[in-house]
């Protein structure tokens, strides 16, 4: 690439609409550029590292039998519905309709296209495995898109999906995909975790996630270091409980006036937060719940919502509330709440004489106790809190951020039995094929990688998949000895099979020197007024000064390295 012809810009000064380092340096790099909300073009050099990062998983895809196919963005509606996946998705689903009023979606996943695809082959138990894979572009309409290639509305996937004929093989399945993910990542240089994870929207029997450590990350992360645990906060397990030794009391009420929030009546009462539980009442599918936690504690609605296999879960409207109650909000409480399910979390099982709302404004009961009220279930249902128990036994919790740039997921046959996906045995009786599903993030990848190793300045690549490996910048467009020094350097790099680019503008040297730290190149030669003593500068991304070597060893040093 001679920059003095080809396609090249960078921006000066930051990027007001950008929310992320990554963003805002793969804008100001000319990586990226923002079409609309969460929309982004991929100019020659983003292209160039995208599809380097398309290279490693491609051939570690292949490396365990897995086939490249490419399946349509455009999809019937029908498709989702039996499924039964449309309405789950819902607005996250772009639809549009064709000439003829036939309802089509933007594909937001293709796991039903997948299955339809190995219908088409599977007929007996002697045609699996199969093992097919992807690079698509999908469409999701993100409520609100932010940090760059992260949150998006249209990004690139490559998911892969494995048909086999029993769970054993499915699971031997699954982990030569697990294993090839862990390899992609590795070669990426990608610092990860793999962590338990919701089913969500998928479904299936089992789901871990590759997240990349980033402060910027929109996942928290619960690691026990002692042990390895490693779970996304949605799942992890919350295996504290209260230990409680007092003797039991009756409940009375309190007047409480204006004192609705846990604080508030905590201060109120002067008691320690640790004696407060809360009751919340949520929407569960349009089925009212009131659910109890510690004062100190959040509800996980991911726990929530898989307790009663459902599809939304949140908090009801305040009406909704006040009309169970009989109070407005902030005083609701288990006593005396009828038809109704109380869900109380096991954190709390050993708690007494704690203190709830009464449901009567600016009233709550103290001194309640379990047997005071009758609950419907006793689970974990709270969020855990760094330094809570590890639940494999050893140690304590801690938190960090992660951006999901990997999933896999063990879908058992929830998508076969949707899509009549079935194959005859060795005894000649049908049965369902199972399935997994597995996504790379390509574009949430590369601003993983950006994150991880740029500074606030320049983007700084792992070599692997820098756009160029080597940068010639020369100073004095003018000298006919520099020019010609550099391209016959440049050429003979790009006859090695070395990634090069030349800076032949006629430009201030310090905004080409800017430009290449910017945009990310490893390795630069500068040729400048020492070509006449025979040697030129050299400097890596990583060195704080450069060297001076001859001309005669540049060539093989830049090959060496």
């Amino acid at each position: 690439m001679k920059l003095s012809r080809d396609y090249f810009y960078t921006l000066r000064e930051n990027v007001r609409d950008e929310d992320s380092n990554s963003g805002n340096l793969l804008v100001r790099a000319g990586y990226i550029k923002k079409s609309s909300s969460g929309v982004y073009m991929f100019l020659p050099l983003g292209l160039r590292v995208k599809r380097k990062i398309e290279a490693i998983v491609r051939e570690e895809m292949e490396n365990i039998h897995s086939m490249e196919v490419s399946m349509p963005a455009i999809i019937p509606e029908e498709v989702y519905i039996a499924s039964g996946r449309r309405d789950i998705i819902g607005t996250s689903m772009f639809t549009l309709k064709d000439r003829y009023d036939k309802p089509f979606v933007l594909g937001p996943t293709h796991e039903e296209l997948f299955a339809q695809a190995a219908k088409s082959m599977i007929r007996s138990y002697k045609d699996m495995p199969v093992s097919l894979y992807q690079f698509q572009t999908k469409f999701r309409d993100e409520a609100r898109p932010r940090f760059g290639l992260i949150r998006v509305r249209e990004f690139v996937m490559k998911d892969a999906y494995t048909f086999d004929v029993d769970l054993e093989s499915a699971d031997k399945a699954y982990d030569d995909v697990f294993q090839a993910y862990k390899r992609i990542f590795d070669r990426l240089g990608l610092d990860y975790r793999v962590v338990k994870a919701d089913t969500g929207i998928m479904g299936g029997l089992l789901s871990e996630e590759f997240q990349a450590i980033s402060p910027i990350g929109e996942d928290t992360l619960v690691l026990g270091h002692d042990t390895g645990y490693a779970s996304n906060l949605e799942v992890a397990e919350h295996v504290g409980k209260i230990v409680s030794t007092e003797d039991f009391k009756s409940y009375e009420e309190v007047y409480t006036p204006d004192a609705k929030t846990i604080e508030e009546v905590s201060a109120f009462l002067k008691q320690d937060v640790q004696t407060f539980v809360k009751t919340l009442i949520y929407d569960v599918d349009g089925k009212h719940v009131a659910v109890l936690v510690l004062g100190d504690r959040d509800v996980n609605e991911t726990k929530l919502r898989k307790l009663y296999g459902a599809n939304e879960v949140e908090l009801a409207d305040f009406a909704n509330v006040e009309e169970i109650t009989g109070a407005v909000v902030g005083f609701a409480g288990p006593i005396g709440l009828k038809d109704i399910d109380i869900v109380v979390d096991q954190h709390i099982e050993n708690l007494r004489n704690f203190t709830v709302g009464a449901n009567k404004t600016d009233a709550h009961f103290i001194n309640v106790n379990h047997s005071d009220f009758e609950r419907t279930h006793l689970v974990d249902i709270s969020n855990v809190k760094e330094g809570d128990p590890n639940p494999e036994g050893e140690g304590v919790l801690s938190f960090s951020k992660g951006i999901e740039v990997g999933n896999t997921f063990k879908l058992g046959v929830k998508y076969s039995q949707a899509m009549n996906l079935d194959y005859l045995d060795n005894q000649n009786h049908l049965q369902d094929v199972y399935m997994g599903s597995y996504g790379i993030g390509i574009g949430r990848t590369m601003a993983a990688l950006a994150e991880q190793y740029s500074s606030d300045k320049q983007l700084a690549w792992p070599e692997v998949v820098a756009p160029f490996k080597v940068a010639i910048i020369i100073i004095n467009m003018k000298d006919e000895a520099q020019v010609e020094y550099a391209n016959t350097l440049y050429e003979t790099l790009l006859s090695k099979g070395i990634e090069v680019v030349l800076d032949d503008r006629d430009e201030r040297a310090g905004v080409k020197f800017n430009d290449m730290e910017l945009i990310g190149v490893p390795y630069r030669v500068t040729v400048g007024r020492s070509l006449k003593d025979n040697e030129v500068e050299f400097k890596h991304k990583d060195d704080t000064e450069n060297t001076m070597v001859s001309t005669d060893a540049i060539l093989d040093k830049i090959i060496n390295l």
